[in-house]
């Protein structure tokens, strides 16, 4: 019975998260900060709905000052609120084209200066890059890429992808790692405290003077600084994976 109110609850607030978020944007259209406000206004009433504890452990990334590609590991459609309190300033995220018809979020999303790729035309996805890397050079943005390119869904980390790690290189930026342990082994909706969630940012892995040869290198790094990262908040929270 609660898992079904819960899921009630949680619909009503994401249609009147996305109205509000839809006014910001209409109000201040491409802002840079929108996204931020965004992530707010869906996460801190979402965590509450769903029963989620979450902990925010290093969360220095909310703090950072400068231009940066942020890569988080991403484990289900809950991340967009899971994730929502750790959104630094001046950051939009990298998304699907497919998003924007979304009805409200999809329209939010856009207003909010998120970057929209079209995967299927890599011409064009290829200028969206460009233009991404543009705005971390010369716009004193940050880019928030889930870069494993889709949902693990508790398994773990899955591959990364090179896009990020190329945008970084090319605009001169540092990568920041920022994990979640795999808050859905443990989720029980039907439970007045449904889980536990911890949420941890790592040192930023600076990319100056490097190429896109050094990319393969990159990824491997913060491919493993990330999943050891992982593994330990799993068995802080009691999340780890039994076999």
């Amino acid at each position: 019975m609660l898992f079904f109110l819960r899921m009630l609850l949680l619909a009503v607030h994401f249609v009147i998260a996305s109205v509000v978020g839809l006014l910001i944007g209409l109000c201040r259209p491409f802002n840079p900060d929108n996204s931020r406000w965004c992530a707010r206004v869906y996460g801190i009433p979402a965590m509450w709905i769903l029963g989620l504890r979450v902990k925010l452990e290093d969360d220095t990334v909310r703090d950072h000052q400068r231009s940066a590609v942020i890569v988080a590991n991403h484990i289900s459609n809950y991340d967009l609120m899971v994730f929502g309190l750790t959104v630094p300033k001046r950051t939009v995220s990298l998304g699907k084209k497919s998003l924007k018809w979304i009805p409200l979020f999809g329209q939010l999303y856009w207003l909010a200066g998120n970057v929209l790729v079209d995967r299927g035309n890599a011409i064009k996805a290829k200028k969206a890059m460009l233009t991404t890397t543009d705005t971390l050079q010369h716009k004193d943005m940050s880019l928030w890429v889930f870069a494993e390119g889709t949902r693990g869904h508790g398994k773990g980390l899955q591959p990364l992808k090179k896009g990020a790690f190329l945008m970084a290189i090319n605009a001169g930026v540092p990568i920041i790692p920022i994990c979640s342990n795999n808050y859905v082994r443990g989720m029980r909706l039907n439970r007045w405290h449904s889980g536990n969630v911890i949420i941890r940012s790592l040192p930023p892995i600076p990319t100056t003077g490097m190429t896109s040869a050094d990319v393969p290198a990159l990824m491997a790094d913060c491919q493993a600084r990330m999943a050891a990262c992982i593994d330990e908040l799993d068995r802080k929270a009691g999340t780890t994976l039994t076999r």
